[in-house]
This record gives structure tokens, sequence and C-alpha cells, in this order.
């Protein structure tokens, strides 16, 4: 790991973006007039996942998220997890491109 952060921080912090992560999809939920039990049908997983879903359950399987995002209409921001060309530390490690200016030929015709 490039930062030097502790276990015990990096748990922490991981579970705060998990749980914040179900209450914006329990948000998204409520704002579609939608129950836990509409959520599950339309997803195909349990009610009791959907509430784990919702918890942000750090055990709960990311395709039981990404389901219940697909239903809501939110999942296009997947595309942007662990994106390569965000990666910014990851992007540091390649090797320096060198620019290839191409040659050019100068027309004195006039």
């Amino acid at each position: 790991m490039a930062n030097s952060i502790s276990r015990e921080k990096l748990s922490e912090d991981l579970v705060t973006r998990i749980q914040n992560l179900g209450k914006r999809i329990r948000i998204a939920r409520g704002r579609r007039k939608l129950r836990q039990e509409d959520l599950a049908e339309k997803t195909g997983l349990g009610l009791s996942t959907i509430k784990k879903v919702e918890a942000g359950e750090l055990t709960t399987s990311i395709g039981a998220y990404a389901q219940a995002l697909w239903v809501l209409g939110l999942d296009r921001e997947i595309d942007l997890i662990a994106d390569p060309g965000l990666d910014r530390e990851g992007l540091a490690y390649l090797p320096e491109q060198k620019r290839v200016v191409p040659k050019r030929t100068v027309d004195n015709d006039f």
C-alpha cells in the first residue's frame, strides 16, 4: 500500500464509505416510492439482502449493491470505480512517454 494507513483506519474508512453508499441507496429507493420489498423483487435479491445493502454491510457482495444501483438507474457511475484513467498513483508508475513531434517540411513555394 502506498499510503501508510493503519489497518484499523482503513477498515473504519471503508466501513464508513459502504455505509454511506447504503444510505444513498435507501434515499434513492425512497424517492422512487419503492418499498424494500419492491427493490428485493426487482433485483431478484432477498429482503434480508436489501436490508444489508441499505445498512452498508461490508460483507454483502458487491453484486448486490450493483443490482440495487441498476434497478434505481444509478449504475453508470460504477464504471468510475477503479478506472485506470483516473488512477493517478498507478499512472505515476508508468514510464514517461516521450513526446513524438512529426517533422514538418517547409514549403517555400510562394
